[in-house]
C-alpha cells in the first residue's frame, strides 16, 4: 500500500507547562531614589563617604530594577514562546489524529451496524456462480474485531477469506477471529505489530505453506499459499516502498522472486493472485495520477514490474470485466476527508492465470464496507462440479 503516515491512533503528547513568574515589581512602589532624598537609605560599614554610598545605592538598586525588568521581559517571551510552540506542536500532532479518529469513528459506527445477507449474495451483472472468494486489508486484527468486521463477514459469506495486515503475532491471533465453519491460518513476520496475513477458508486446502522460499524474503509475514484441486491460491501482502521510497530498492528485489515463486506454482495448476498489492497499475487507477508519479504505489519502477508479472500469463480481474470504470478505489487516506471525496487508490486485485478467464463471473469493490483504510474485494467464480 502507499505509505502509510503514521496510521497509529496515538494522542499528541501533552507538554509540561512552564513554571510561573513572580512578578518583582508587586512588593514596593516607592523608589529608592525617593528614599535617598529623604536620607533614609541605610548606610554600610566600607570605604566610601556616605553621600557616595547612598549615590551607589541608588545606581545598584536602579541597575538591579532594570535587570529584573529585563529578565521577567525575557521570562514573559520564553513563556510565549513555550506556549506557542506547543500549540504548533499539538496541532501538528493531532492533525493526523483528528482526521484519523473521524474516520475510525465513522467507520467503527457503520462496520457496527447489522448487514443484509442478501445484498451480498448476488453479483452486480445477476450471472450465477457458485465459489466467493473475499479479500480485505483490515489494518489490525484487533481494532477491525472491534469495529465489528466479522458482523460484514457473515453477511458476505465468502468460500475462502483473505485478509492483509493483521499486525499481530500468530500465536496471539483472538480465538474470535477464527468462524465457525473454516479452516484458519495465520502468518506474522519477526517484527511485532507489523505486516502479517490470514487465510479463512470453507474448503479444506490439500496444502498450506508461508513465504516465498526465499530467506531474504520471508521474515515479514507476507505470504501464504493454499493448493486446492483446481488452482493454487496465493494471499499476498506486498512491500510498501515507503516515505521517500526508502524501500524501493527491496521491493523490487522482493518482486523479482516473487515473480519466480508464481512461475512456479502456475507450472503446475493456475493461480489466483490475492491481496493487497500495493501499485496502482495505471493512472485510471488513482484519483490524482499527475501529482504521485513519485510517491510509493504509482513509481514507474514498481507499475513496470506488475506489467511484467502480467505478461507471463495473468491478468488482473476487475479491468478484463471494467477496463473502462473510474473512480474505482480500494484504499483512502485517513487524512484530508479521502474517504468522502473519494480520492483513493486501487491497490488490491484478484490476479489469475489467463486459464481461468472463463471462471470470472464478478468482480466487486465493496467501498461501502468501512472499518479499515482499505475496503473488501469480491471475486464470483463458476466452476464445473
Amino acid at each position: 500500500m502507499p505509505p502509510k503516515k503514521a496510521n497509529s491512533k496515538r494522542k499528541a503528547e501533552t507538554q509540561p507547562k512552564s513554571p510561573l513568574v513572580k512578578d518583582p515589581f508587586t512588593a514596593s512602589k516607592r523608589s529608592k531614589k525617593d528614599d535617598v532624598k529623604n536620607n533614609t537609605v541605610e548606610t554600610t560599614d566600607n570605604d566610601l563617604p556616605e553621600e557616595r554610598q547612598n549615590i551607589a545605592s541608588v545606581n545598584e538598586e536602579e541597575s538591579s530594577t532594570r535587570k529584573n525588568q529585563s529578565d521577567t521581559s525575557s521570562a514573559k517571551k520564553e513563556i510565549k514562546k513555550s506556549k506557542s510552540k506547543k500549540a504548533k506542536d499539538d496541532e501538528e500532532e493531532n492533525e493526523e489524529k483528528i482526521d484519523e479518529e473521524i474516520s475510525t469513528e465513522k467507520a467503527s459506527t457503520n462496520i457496527s451496524s447489522k448487514y443484509d445477507k442478501q445484498e451480498y449474495q448476488n453479483t452486480s451483472n445477476g450471472k450465477n456462480y457458485n465459489f466467493k472468494i473475499v479479500s480485505w486489508n483490515i489494518n489490525g486484527i484487533r481494532a477491525w474485531l472491534e469495529k465489528g468486521g466479522l458482523d460484514y463477514l457473515k453477511a458476505e459469506d465468502p468460500d475462502i477469506f483473505c485478509c492483509q495486515e493483521t499486525k499481530c503475532d500468530k500465536s496471539k491471533i483472538p480465538p474470535k477471529a477464527s468462524l465457525p465453519g473454516y479452516f484458519c491460518y495465520w502468518l506474522s513476520g519477526d517484527t511485532q505489530g507489523y505486516s502479517g496475513v490470514g487465510l479463512m477458508t470453507k474448503v479444506k486446502p490439500l496444502k498450506v505453506s508461508y513465504g516465498i522460499n526465499h530467506k531474504d524474503h520471508d521474515n515479514e509475514g507476507r505470504v501464504i499459499c493454499a493448493e486446492y484441486e483446481k488452482f493454487y491460491l496465493i494471499n499476498t501482502y506486498i512491500p510498501n516502498s515507503g516515505r521517500g521510497l526508502v524501500r524501493l530498492k527491496y521491493r523490487m528485489q522482493w518482486e523479482e522472486e516473487f515473480r519466480k515463486y508464481l512461475a512456479s506454482l502456475e507450472s503446475k495448476k493456475p493461480i489466483i493472485w490475492i491481496g493487497d498489492l500495493n501499485v496502482a497499475h495505471n493512472p485510471i487507477d488513482l484519483k490524482n495520477p499527475d501529482t504521485n508519479l513519485k510517491t510509493a504505489g504509482f513509481t514507474v519502477e514498481e507499475r513496470e514490474c506488475f506489467t511484467r508479472i502480467l505478461k507471463d500469463g495473468y491478468f488482473d480481474s476487475f479491468r478484463y470485466l471494467y477496463p473502462n470504470v473510474t473512480g474505482a478505489y480500494t484504499f483512502w487516506s485517513y487524512l484530508r476527508n479521502a474517504r468522502q471525496t473519494n480520492t483513493g487508490w486501487r491497490l488490491d486485485y484478484f490476479v489469475l492465470s489467463e486459464k481461468l478467464k472463463s471462471n470470472v463471473v464478478d468482480n466487486m469493490i465493496r467501498s461501502k464496507v468501512l472499518g479499515s483504510d482499505h475496503c473488501p474485494i469480491a471475486l464470483f467464480l463458476q466452476f464445473d462440479n
